[in-house]
């Protein structure tokens, strides 16, 4: 029984290292500043710099944003602190990022 535990905590780790690599390169000069965040904005600059469709979740996984930002400043005042999911979507690349609001 030891063995099976073992084994489904090895497979979900594996799992989430991979979900995490591939997030983190897909798009290219990706930045998320300032995190945490403290006065209701943040900004999110990449090298293409075109425009990004934003979808953000609670820890539930509850979908409480979704908006497109031309430039790079993202309006968050709407937002209770906490932590979010952030997921920024340009040029069909995915970028998924843990984002904390105070």
């Amino acid at each position: 029984m030891k063995h099976l535990y073992l084994l489904v905590c090895l497979l979900f780790m594996n799992f989430a290292a991979a979900q995490g690599v591939a997030n983190k390169g897909d798009i290219d000069g990706f930045k998320l500043y300032p995190n945490p965040a403290t006065n209701g904005k943040v900004y999110i600059s990449t090298t293409a710099n075109a425009p990004k469709k934003i979808l953000i979740f609670d820890v539930l996984g509850t979908q409480v944003l979704q908006t497109t930002i031309l430039g790079t400043e993202l309006d968050l005042s709407k937002l209770d602190a906490g932590v979010y999911l952030l997921r920024v979507i340009e040029n069909n690349k995915v970028a998924t990022r843990k984002l904390i609001l105070k």
